[in-house]
């Protein structure tokens, strides 16, 4: 299987194409980058094709990271994926940036629990806690940070992720001793990404859609409203009345 997998979902952007027979990944590229993942992303796409020697209709699977992550960047990703999937007439499937980060502890088979972090801001995560072959302890959520150190009564964890560390510094070790690992990164490996996209068995159960866990931090202002030109008003769109400026001398 040729599959090509993105990754925008957070401060990086990256893209590689894994050959599965072969069993290893052709060419691959990641920039760290908080924001103008949408400028980026198609060039990288591109430049990673030509590296590997082939042509994005010749693919067999897209893969793109659903989330959680940045609004914005997970939109640019999974817009990329699913336009080349279509293009090539080929599936394209979803994996969570929660899973992919913990894929290489889960990988090793480890005894300790893994529990993914991603910086949710306002005092909250987005985590989810797995033991070490995988078997889901904690699905994905977004929960205050309190909420997310009660996963040390599992034991000992590899703690993993952008908010890894912040997790780690208030680590309750009187409920299970010190974390084993602190793996703080920006983004997932898009090598992982890649091997996860392709392990997907049936592409119907693994779509490409955003997991957001929360709604974003931006609303409409309900009492928004265009001021009519005689001075008068115009409702809201609750129904009350909102002022409207007046006429320019």
């Amino acid at each position: 299987m040729l599959a090509l997998a993105i990754d925008t979902a957070l401060d990086a952007c990256a893209a590689a194409i894994l050959d599965s027979a072969a069993g290893r990944i052709l060419a691959q590229e990641s920039q760290s980058m908080p924001r103008g993942h949408a400028e980026a992303l198609m060039p990288m796409i591109a430049r990673v094709a030509d590296a590997a020697g082939i042509k994005l209709a010749a693919l067999d699977r897209v893969i793109a990271t659903t989330g959680p992550g940045s609004f914005t960047g997970l939109r640019v990703g999974l817009s990329a994926a699913r336009g080349i999937a279509l293009a090539a007439g080929k599936p394209v499937v979803g994996v969570t940036t929660l899973t992919a980060f913990a894929a290489p502890h889960v990988a090793r088979e480890e005894d300790h629990p893994v529990i993914s972090a991603i910086d949710a801001r306002h005092g909250h995560v987005y985590f989810q806690a797995v033991t070490g072959n995988g078997k889901v302890l904690i699905p994905p959520r977004v929960a205050p940070l309190e909420e997310a150190l009660r996963a040390a009564r599992f034991g000992p964890a590899c703690l993993v992720g952008n908010a890894a560390r912040l997790l780690a510094d208030q680590w309750p070790n009187d409920l299970s001793g010190p974390p084993v690992l602190v793996d703080q990164t920006a983004a997932p490996e898009i090598s992982w990404v890649a091997w996860l996209g392709a392990a997907i068995e049936n592409p119907a159960k693994s779509p490409a859609k955003p997991l957001y866990l929360r709604p974003p931090d931006a609303h409409p202002q309900r009492a928004a409203h265009i001021a009519r030109q005689d001075g008068g008003q115009i409702p809201a769109p609750d129904g009350g009345p909102v002022p409207a400026r007046p006429n320019p001398a």
